[in-house]
């Protein structure tokens, strides 16, 4: 079998099997390598060198883990809960009414579009805003698999379809930009359109863990945030001016530097020098939220090195190949085999902006070759990279709805996060593209 199939799988078995994530993503790697016949040498000498292409992202999350941890001990991001809490609506015995969960959900569903689109600090926002609301979803025996596929769909759904902050990347200088160079012109302008087919699958798998899958009642232990009875009361208006001026400032200069580490840095500083974080506390707050981010980050890394042991394998190029043999000349299974493969390698890597320039290489050709159309090729092709994202054990897309989920230690990784995210997005997305594929 391919050494990118074999590694792929086992990682996923292992996952399902409850074995740490990290060391799931790891043996893979191994399998993959020595399967691919790197031998053990050459596939430690691989995943190390991949190591190095995830450290900026690692770096990047263990500082946002910091500016957030300087976030919450402003007391905002609980006061903002709190002030939440207290306006859903009630039912008759005090408890939050079915239209307040759905006002809550939708509110998160928000925050995650802003994230990527709108303030693209991506999943940053998620250990300052879950962790406070954590009693009120108890409260509400909310199943916490639902807010895991909303954080999801907000954080992959919407740079599909929405060409401003990662969607701009994503559709323009990835998508567009690996088309082009391999021969496909397509008007930029409908990129969103080809990709609005397949995110459609999405919002439906979306609906339907929100109304079928997890509508059932789901009974966690509730632990009354002293951090939002601290904060119930309206804070002081300098405090709301630090904070604000903090954020704004770490935005401005991640999107004018497009550096992450530097915006977190400055936002710190922020709330340093105007005293929200004292600087006898300063330290202990900074490796607090290192912490926090530093499994995401650790992930990320690794993520980074089983990539690149799939790419050392040579075995990519070799599984596009084996389906462009086998079913050149049809259009239609041609196309369901060449989404399985993205999802295959996107579960593999953890990232569809990754994903995209391995296959556009191979896919756009055979598209072209088969008789697609410049906008059904586009469809193919960035719903192939982008299948696998949403469910994937080392995506951060999926690691950082576990982060602010697990706080309290009654969210899995794999069972409340992946595993929901993985059947409720892949398998309507490779419908509705294989769909789009078709019809455009």
């Amino acid at each position: 079998m391919n050494a990118v199939v074999i590694g792929v799988i086992t990682m996923l078995a292992l996952s399902m099997a409850r074995m740490n994530v990290v060391l799931s993503i790891f043996v893979g790697a191994m399998v993959a390598g020595l399967s691919g016949g790197l031998e053990m040498t050459g596939t430690m000498t691989a995943f190390t060198h991949g190591l190095g292409g995830g450290a900026e992202i690692a770096l990047s999350y263990a500082l946002l883990g910091a500016f957030a941890a300087a976030l919450a001990h402003s007391g905002v991001p609980a006061w903002l809960a709190a002030g939440v809490a207290r306006k859903l609506d009630r039912g008759p015995e005090g408890k939050p009414s079915a239209r307040g969960k759905f006002v809550l959900l939708g509110g998160i569903l928000c925050m995650a579009i802003a994230s990527q689109n709108i303030i693209p600090v991506h999943i940053a926002f998620i250990p300052i805003l879950i962790p406070p609301l954590l009693a009120t979803f108890g409260n509400m025996q909310l199943d916490r698999r639902i807010v895991a596929c909303v954080l999801v769909f907000g954080l992959c759904g919407t740079y599909l379809v929405v060409p401003f902050g990662f969607g701009n990347i994503y559709l323009n200088q990835i998508l567009a930009s690996n088309l082009e160079a391999n021969g496909v012109t397509v008007d930029h302008a409908l990129l969103p359109l080809a990709m609005a087919i397949p995110v459609s699958g999405m919002f439906l798998g979306m609906l339907f863990a929100i109304f079928v899958s997890y509508r059932k009642p789901r009974h966690y232990n509730v632990v009354e945030s002293k951090v939002i009875k601290q904060y119930d009361e309206a804070l002081a208006k300098n405090t709301l001016l630090v904070v604000g001026t903090a954020v704004a400032l770490a935005l401005v200069i991640q999107i004018v530097t497009s550096s992450i580490v530097l915006g977190s840095v400055a936002g710190f500083l922020v709330m340093v020098v105007a005293g929200i974080v004292q600087w006898r506390k300063a330290d202990d707050v900074f490796i607090e939220g290192i912490k926090m981010m530093a499994f995401a980050g650790f992930v990320m890394m690794v993520a980074s090195g089983f990539g690149e042991v799939l790419r050392q394998t040579g075995d990519i190029p070799q599984l596009i190949d084996s389906v462009t043999y086998l079913f050149a000349g049809n259009k239609a299974i041609a196309a369901l085999m060449m989404l399985i493969i993205g999802l295959l390698i996107t579960m593999g890597i953890g990232s569809s902006f990754s994903t995209i320039p391995i296959i556009a290489a191979i896919f756009v050709p055979l598209a072209m070759q088969l008789g697609f159309s410049p906008l059904a090729t586009a469809a193919l092709v960035g719903t192939a990279g982008a299948l696998g994202d949403a469910g994937s054990p080392a995506s951060e897309s999926a690691i950082g709805p576990t982060v602010g989920l697990s706080t309290d230690g009654q969210h899995d990784h794999i069972r409340d996060t992946v595993m929901p995210t993985f059947l409720h997005y892949n398998i309507p997305m490779i419908a509705f593209g294989w769909a789009a594929a078709m019809m455009l």
